[in-house]
C-alpha cells in the first residue's frame, strides 16, 4: 500500500504559494486594509485635534466613532469583489482582524459599564488600547504573510501606545495633542506598510 505524503519540499513549496496567492490577493481582491484605516484614522486625527483644540470641548473627540466607516466600507466591497482563491492564510488573517474588531467592541462596552458604575466614562483610554489593539493585529499579519515590514511597522504605536498609558496611570489626563500622536502613529503602522504592500503585489502580478 503506498502512502502518499508531502515531503519537506512539497510543504515549502505548498506554503509559498499560499504567501504568494495570499499578498496577491490583498490587492486583486479588496484593496489594501491597512491604507483604509490608516489614512482614516490620520484624517480623523487632525480634525479632532483642530476641533478640540480650538473649542476646548472634549464632546468632539466622539468623531473617532468614525474610524468604525471604513469596516462598512470594507464589509461590502469584500461581498461585491471577492478574490478568486482564498488560502488558509486569507482566512487567518481575517480571523485575526476580527479577533481584533471584537476586542475593540469588548473595550467599549467595559469602558460604558464600568464608567456607569464609577460614575465617569474615561474613553481616553481608547486611544492608547486602539493602538495597542491595531498593533497587535498588524505584526500577526506580518508574521502570517512573512512581510517583515508589517512585523516591525507596529513599533511606534507601541511606544506612543505605552506611553499614553503610562501617563493615564501617573496624571489620570490626556491632553488634546494625543489625538495627532494618534494619527502620526497610524502613518508608521499602516499607511506606509499599505504602500509598501501594494507595490509588492504590483510587482508580483507584472512577473506573472
Amino acid at each position: 500500500m503506498n502512502d502518499n505524503l508531502f515531503s519537506e519540499k512539497d510543504s515549502l513549496e505548498l506554503i509559498s504559494q499560499m504567501l504568494r496567492q495570499t499578498k496577491r490577493n490583498m490587492e486583486v481582491g479588496s484593496g489594501n486594509i491597512f491604507l483604509y484605516y490608516g489614512y482614516s484614522a490620520f484624517i480623523i486625527s487632525i480634525v479632532v485635534f483642530v476641533v478640540v483644540y480650538f473649542t476646548a470641548n472634549q464632546v468632539w473627540a466622539a468623531l473617532w466613532f468614525l474610524m468604525f466607516v471604513p469596516n462598512i466600507v470594507i464589509q461590502i466591497k469584500n461581498r461585491k469583489e471577492r478574490p478568486p482563491v482564498v488560502t488558509y492564510m486569507d482566512k487567518a488573517i481575517a480571523n485575526t482582524w476580527s479577533v481584533i474588531g471584537a476586542m475593540f467592541m469588548l473595550t467599549i462596552i467595559a469602558i460604558i459599564v464600568f464608567g456607569f458604575y464609577i460614575g465617569f466614562c474615561n474613553f481616553a483610554l481608547m486611544l492608547p488600547l486602539s493602538l495597542l489593539y491595531a498593533g497587535i493585529g498588524t505584526a500577526i499579519t506580518g508574521v502570517i504573510m512573512n512581510v517583515k515590514v508589517l512585523i516591525y511597522a507596529p513599533l511606534m504605536a507601541f511606544f506612543v501606545g505605552i506611553y499614553m498609558l503610562a501617563v493615564l496611570v501617573s496624571t489620570n489626563e490626556a491632553t488634546v495633542f494625543w489625538h495627532l500622536y494618534f494619527g502620526l502613529a497610524f502613518i508608521f503602522m499602516m499607511i506606509i506598510p499599505g504602500h509598501v504592500i501594494n507595490r509588492i503585489s504590483k510587482q508580483q502580478c507584472l512577473k506573472n
